[in-house]
């Protein structure tokens, strides 16, 4: 009890100061944004100079970057409110569709249509599933694409398997790939992961990795039917 008491202390420092810096930075950002933008109104012969592209490219990085900050900052607080999950999990499917029929992937699904009602934040809950779907996508770069999710409930507890035949995660990075600013993907802040398991655990479940025996990749994702407390 007292080391559980001891590790909430320091979350909630790491919190309070990781908001701080985020709110300092991103006062001085906004007002170089605005300095580039009066720049390239007044002299727009700027954007064939060299460099200026990356410099916007750099800004618009840092700004993604604070924003995942404050994502990753607040991950943890929810809005519960009691949802039917099989609905909610074929709106989120239905939401995504039109981007993996554009990308040309596949998107299966084998949703029970008997899953508990949850008492879960459902648009942050939509943020984690759906960056996990994202990055199922990003991750496929074959012309057969093939993007699987199925729910099923077992145990009192909802399970979430989202399943991708891309590229795959070495296993040497699996335990890795949540860990904040930890990134094996060009671009990426370190952060979508991260922030994604922030609010799974906020809704007290938890979500792992695994390496399937055929290469694919499997995102697991457990869900208590009842929220403690």
């Amino acid at each position: 009890m007292k080391n559980n008491l001891i590790l909430n202390k320091k979350q909630d420092e790491f919190h309070l100061i990781l908001s701080r810096f985020s709110h300092e930075i991103r006062n001085p950002i906004a007002l170089i944004n605005s300095e580039i933008q009066m720049i390239e109104d007044t002299h727009p012969e700027v954007v064939s100079f060299d460099y200026w592209n990356d410099i916007t490219a750099n800004l618009e990085y840092t700004k993604e970057l604070l924003n995942n900050l404050s994502d990753y900052n607040n991950a943890h607080k929810l809005e519960r409110k009691r949802t039917a999950f099989t609905a909610y999990l074929k709106e989120i499917v239905s939401s995504i569709q039109p981007t993996y029929q554009y990308l040309g992937i596949t998107l299966k699904t084998d949703i029970s249509p008997s899953l508990p009602a949850l008492f879960i934040d459902p648009v942050k809950l939509k943020q984690a599933l759906l960056n996990l779907l994202r990055n199922a996508a990003e991750a496929i770069s074959c012309a057969d694409g093939k993007v699987k999710l199925c729910a099923f409930s077992s145990d009192q507890r909802v399970h979430i398997v989202i399943t991708d035949n891309g590229c795959g995660i070495p296993e040497s990075q699996l335990n890795e790939i949540f860990t904040p600013f930890v990134t094996f993907k060009e671009g990426g802040t370190g952060l979508g992961l991260a922030i994604t398991r922030e609010i799974i655990q906020a809704h007290s479940g938890n979500i792992y990795a695994e390496i399937e025996s055929d290469g694919e990749t499997s995102f697991h994702i457990v869900l208590p039917e009842k929220f403690p407390g």
